[in-house]
Formats: structure tokens, sequence, C-alpha cells
């Protein structure tokens, strides 16, 4: 067991000079390096400081323990000059236990400063990584004080030198939101098993950066990666004693530095260099990289979690505690801790996190995890926070993709439709209504309407477009598309909580077998109803979101929690690809892509366009007459069609001539049987052809022809399916 520190330990006689407090961290200027750690109630602070053990490289011990004494505006500072990137550190910090007062100060637990650009080594789970005595049995026993030392267990900040990478004029794709596909995706689950990318980088920030990876992404047409969390992050204790993982990464501890566990190159450093190359990778195929990050708790959990970082730094800064008793925590994200955003530095932190990953590490946009939370200035959220009011200011946030999760889980913690202009939002009601319309759900008609369109009843008010909406079907948390259409129950045993973890209420249709079948009409209804949700995807206004490996029957064996599945469950199965579906996918997202009528960046109005006599859009029986109020509200009614105008949409050619777009009318059907439809007469179109029918996978990309109809022609649609019909507009008008 490990003892106590010493902290009248003598070390080797380092020259100092004061510092300054700016800026937060460790920073390298060329001659030195600057140390800054805020700490409003610290009494004492130490720089520890760490070189490879000459017997075992694998370990490192601490040759040097410095008092940092100057202290300006509740930050200490220290500069030790000649000290080189490189450097391995942390901090002790001292001060009162008094967790009834919300001070967990402990000098002998080893602290990773907030500010570390690069993180080495992981958890490795002790007793002494807490600040109590883990072994008191009783409800109290956060009240005791734990003296071991634990820096023998908890992983070490690296300094690094933030201009010594080549950027080689890297610039950001700069893709418009309206254009915008978003490709969620997991750093080590993407490329793990793939049998292309050299095995001994796979999982890892150079295997998204790896030519096969990157012509993927370029031939399925995403626009942007959403990477996962890459944020360095903790895994539970209780998960490593059960033989899991926090794999999904939703536990940072580290704000700046990109996970070590992500990188094939090395960990004292060389993880930074390889996450910049990746970008660089990525912005050259003109992919933009995404990153989803957690600024709303840590991974110290509450008064039961171990002490790594803020809890040691400043607990009662750092954390949302009650007013009553802040021996407690506020809990908005069901992980334990609040991060306490009220506080100006520890907003400071957030920004200069923010600032850090655009300016040097050169992402292009977040999506905030549990955002409501953010927003929470006392108890409630309040959309006017101050969390929104600097990001709007800022010169250098403000102009990057920023995207909510716009819940948490505490009261009124749902605040879909309510963030700011700029921000769009993961749509959770465009989910839930597309999933309710294809497993057959009685009066979804007019909200799938209002769904497929951008969501206007949500985001029109607060002046803001279609791109406010970020649809999506499923994500990283719930059923992966193969199991939406494969399994009515969640079958999460493989997590050890007796499957009573993750959602139950999935609005999920197996078609009529649970899992997997080889009865051949279950698996083409499966197959179609995958087709059904695609196409619903990329033909919706606003931004469509897909989940790598959903457009491979990617499964996860009907498990919709697999956050602790760091194996076959998660990683994505390449030598099992369904290859057909991807061919769907990838001529879908092509036809959305060369088609700027479902990708608008104003609302429909429902009226007559520039030039023509024809209302933008317009929604149709299956006996060809228009939708009347009443055909909206029928509980039965489960099929209609929509006429999308394309007039007054306008691309631009290769030679950079603008161009009015194509029109469509498609014809949605989630009855379990045939329907004969009427097509719109001559005024819309006198003729259509058909580019899409979901019941036959097919599409039918420019240079193919499919079967034309004649206006006011029979068409049959199959049960359960969509058609989509394609008017050429004869002559392109060139526009002033």
């Amino acid at each position: 067991m490990s003892g106590s520190c010493n902290l009248n330990w003598e070390g080797p006689k380092i020259q100092t000079y004061p510092g300054s407090p700016h800026p937060l961290g460790a920073f390298y200027d060329g001659h030195g390096i600057n140390f800054a750690l805020y700490s409003e109630y610290a009494t004492k602070v130490y720089l520890c400081l760490f070189r490879p053990n000459h017997n075992d490289s694998t370990k490192l011990d601490e040759y040097a323990r410095i008092r940092m004494k100057e202290q300006t505006h509740q930050i200490w500072h220290i500069y030790l000059p000649d000290f080189e990137p490189g450097q391995i550190y942390a901090y002790r910090v001292d001060g009162p236990f008094d967790p009834h007062n919300g001070h967990r100060f402990n000098v002998n637990k080893l602290l990773i400063d907030p500010y570390a650009k690069a993180i080495t080594g992981t958890l490795d789970w002790h007793d002494s990584l807490f600040g109590y005595d883990v072994n008191d049995p009783g409800p109290d026993k956060d009240l005791t004080i734990n003296n071991e030392d634990s820096a023998p267990y908890m992983p070490k900040c690296i300094v690094i030198d933030s201009d010594s990478f080549n950027w080689g004029g890297d610039t950001p794709p700069n893709i418009s939101f309206h254009e915008s596909i978003i490709y969620e995706l997991h750093v080590k689950g993407f490329t793990k098993t793939h049998p292309d990318i050299p095995e001994d980088i796979r999982g890892t920030y150079a295997a998204i950066a790896h030519p096969v990876t990157v012509n993927y992404l370029k031939k399925l047409g995403v626009t942007a990666v959403e990477l996962m969390p890459i944020q360095h992050f903790t895994t539970d204790r209780q998960l490593k004693q059960a033989g899991l993982t926090n794999y999904w990464g939703y536990h940072t501890i580290g704000f700046f530095a990109p996970d070590v566990r992500y990188s094939s190159s090395g960990t004292y450093g060389e993880q930074v260099l390889e996450f910049k190359r990746m970008v660089k990778k990525l912005h050259k195929a003109g992919i933009e990289v995404i990153m989803d990050v957690v600024y709303n708790h840590t991974g110290e959990g509450n008064q039961f979690g171990p002490t790594l970082s803020f809890k040691g730094i400043d607990n009662r800064s750092y954390y949302r505690l009650s007013e009553h008793e802040r021996r407690f925590y506020f809990d908005y994200t069901g992980t334990g801790n609040t991060l306490n955003c009220r506080l100006p530095n520890v907003l400071r932190l957030i920004m200069d996190s923010l600032r850090y990953w655009i300016l040097d590490m050169h992402v292009d946009g977040f999506r905030f995890d549990l955002a409501a939370t953010l927003a929470r200035e006392l108890h409630a959220v309040d959309r006017l926070s101050a969390f929104f009011d600097i990001i709007h200011q800022d010169p250098v946030i403000g102009r990057v993709k920023l995207l909510a999760e716009p819940w948490d889980l505490g009261e009124d913690g749902y605040q879909i439709g309510k963030f700011p202009p700029g921000w769009a939002e993961w749509n959770g009601k465009y989910r839930d209504c597309v999933r309710d319309y294809w497993r057959g759900e009685s009066s979804m008609l007019s909200e799938f309407a209002e769904r497929f369109t951008g969501s206007s009843d949500l985001y029109r008010e607060e002046r803001r477009g279609p791109t406010a909406s970020v649809n999506f079907l499923t994500a990283h948390d719930g059923f992966t598309l193969n199991d939406l259409v494969s399994y009515n129950e969640k079958h999460n045993h493989a997590n050890g909580e007796n499957n009573c973890d993750g959602e139950s209420y999935n609005r999920s249709w197996n078609c009529g077998v649970e899992g997997p079948t080889d009865d051949v009409h279950i698996n083409e209804l499966r197959d179609c109803q995958k087709r059904n949700f695609l196409t619903t995807l990329f033909l919706s206004q606003g931004i469509p979101m897909l989940v790598a490996g959903d457009e491979l029957s990617r499964t996860q064996q009907g498990n919709n929690n697999a956050y602790c599945q760091d194996n076959e469950i998660s990683w994505l199965n390449w030598e099992k690809a369904d290859k057909v579906l991807l061919n769907f996918t990838q001529k879908l997202i092509k036809l959305r892509r060369q088609h700027p009528v479902f990708r608008r960046r104003h609302w429909f109005r429902g009226r007559p366009v520039k030039g023509d006599e024809i209302e933008d859009i317009a929604w149709f029986k299956f006996d060809g007459h228009h939708m009347t109020e009443a055909d909206w509200q029928h509980d039965y009614a489960k099929s209609f069609g929509v006429f999308i105008n394309g007039r007054g949409m306008t691309s631009r050619t290769a030679t950079g001539e603008r161009v009015t777009d194509d029109s469509f009318y498609i014809i949605f059907n989630s009855y379990q049987g045939y329907i004969d439809y009427k097509l719109p007469d001559e005024q819309y179109a006198k003729t259509w052809t058909l580019i899409l029918d979901t019941s036959v996978d097919k599409v039918i990309t420019e240079g193919d022809e499919g079967r034309t109809y004649e206006a006011n022609e029979t068409i049959t649609v199959h049960d359960c399916s969509i058609l989509l019909l394609h008017n050429v507009i004869e002559k392109h008008e060139e526009i002033e």
C-alpha cells in the first residue's frame, strides 16, 4: 500500500522565476516553461515533475516538487527556465478538507492540470485515488480523509510545443450548414477490424487518416465526421472491475488533451501530432471534423468519486454544489456532478478549450453533450445564459459549427427548439416521429410532414431556418438502424446490469421476429424498412446525420446501450458489410448533393415561387387531389404524396453557371398494403420519371433511365415503401 507524500521532501535545486498568470496551463515560450493554475481556496500549490524510471521506462518517478508561491487573482504561477517540451508534470494542492463547506483538498493526491495539452497513461484503479477511506462501510465515509499517495496510479501531464506542427497551408473546408451531411463515428470502433488498414494503427487517429478510410468517406459522400469524445476521459472503477470499459468516452478529465488510447505513435505528446495529421488529411479531402464534447460534467463523479483533478484543485469553485449542504453535488447529467458554468473561471476554461481545438487543432465544430446543462444559471434552463452570450460574441468560436444535444436529466431539461440562432440541434422529435411513422403508428401524417420539411414548428419562431434541425434516426446511444428493424426489446445482458440499463421504449419494430431470422420475407421487409429510413433521412429538409455502420447494416445484437462494450458488439464488422445497402446509401447521398431542393436554406411557404404559377410545395392524396385539413387528421391515414418545386432553387454548374433545379414527387406509404396513386395533373409536370423505389433496392442517379409516367397516370406503391419521381426541367434557366 502506498504511503502519504512527504511535503518536506528535498529534490534537486531548480532555478525558478515568478512567471505569469497567463496563459493558464503549461506554456513553452522557446526558453522555458510557464505553469499557471487557477484555485481560489487553495493554501499551497506544488508543481511535481516526473521522468521515466531508470530500470523500468513504463514507470515514472517524481524527481522534483516545487512550491508555487506566486499568486495573481487566484491563479498560482511559476516559470522554469531552460525546461523544454516533453516535460512530465502534475500538481498537488493543499487547503482545507471540509466537505460540509465544499472543500476536498488533499495534498496526497496527484492532480491533472485542467489545461494539460497531452496526458500520458490512464488510471490504474487503486484505493489511493480517492480522497476518503473507500473501505469505510458507513454512509458518511466521504467525510473521512485518505492520506495515501496516489501518484503511482495517476496519468501525468506532458508539456508540448504547440508550434512544432507544420500544417502546410491547411484550410477548413467551410461547408455551409445546409450542404452538410454528418457522419457520427467512434475513432476506435470504426477501423478496429478493417482488413485493409495496417493492423498496428487500427482503432487510432492514424487509421482515420489512412487513405482507405478517407476514400471510403469521400465515396460515401459525407461532408463531416462527428467524432465521439476524444478528449481524455476516465473509465469507471466498477466497469473496470467487471471487465468492461467506458467505450463511449463521456467522462472527460482533460478538456485540452486528445485521448492517448487512440494514438498509434506514442504517449508523450505524439498523440497531439497524430490528431493534427488526421485533421489535415480529412481537410485535404474536403471533410470537416466535428468533436463531440462533454463540458457539462467530469469523470470525478459525486462525493464518492475519485480525486483526479478539479475536485482536488478547487472542488467548491469547479462544481455545482448544493446550497444547503455543499458536501453534495447537483447532478443534471446522471453522472454524479455538474460543472459550475456560473463561475467566470470555469466559463473561461470551456471557452479556452474550444478556442484551442479550433485554433491549434483546426477542428471545424462541436456537438455539445447534454447542452441544456450548460444553459442553467441557477436551476432553471435559461437560453440567454452567460454561456451562450459568450459564445455568440466570440470571434473564434462563433464562426464554427455549433450543435447541441438540447436536453439534460434535470427539471425542464428538454429544451429542443429553444437554443439561440446560430445553433443546430439534435432533433429528437424527428427521430421519434419518423420511427413511429414507419412502424405503422396512427395519426402520424401531420407531424411526419412537419419533420420532413424541417420542423418549422420548433425553429421558425426563433428566426432560424431548416438547418437548425439535425435530423437523425439513430445515434451512438440506442439501436443501430439494423437493430431498429430487427428487435422490439433491448438485449443489454452483456452490460452486466440484468438488462435494466438503456431505454425500454425504442419505437422499434422487429417486422415479426425478434432478432436474426432465416425467414426470407421478414428479411426482405427489414431491408425495405432500412431503405425507407435512409430515404426519409436524406430527402428531409435539415442536416442529416448518419451513424457509422448503419449504411452497412451494422448490428449490436440488440444492445441499445453499448457504452461499456469495447469489443465486437460496438466495432464495425467490415467483413460482414451489407454492400447492397451501402450502394443504396451512396446513391441517396449523391442525389441529395446534386439537388438543392432537398437542402433548402429557407422554409417552404406553400405559395407560388418566383417565375412559376405553382407553389413551392404541395400535398396530395392517393386520388391526385390536394390534402385537406381533415385528411391530415385521419388517424388511419398513413400515406401521402408531396410535390417539391425545383424552380426558384438554384445551384452552380461546373462552369459556375447558376441554374434552377428540377422538381420531385415523393410518395410515402407506411400501410402494410399496396396503394394505387394517381399522379398530379400536368400543371405540376407533364411527365415523371421513377428514380427511386425502396421496395426494390432502386436508386437511379444522373446518367441512368427509369420508367416514365404521364400526368394523371396511376402508379402502384408497394406496402411500406417510398417512390421518388423526377421531373427534369427541360431548359435550365440562367439566373440574373
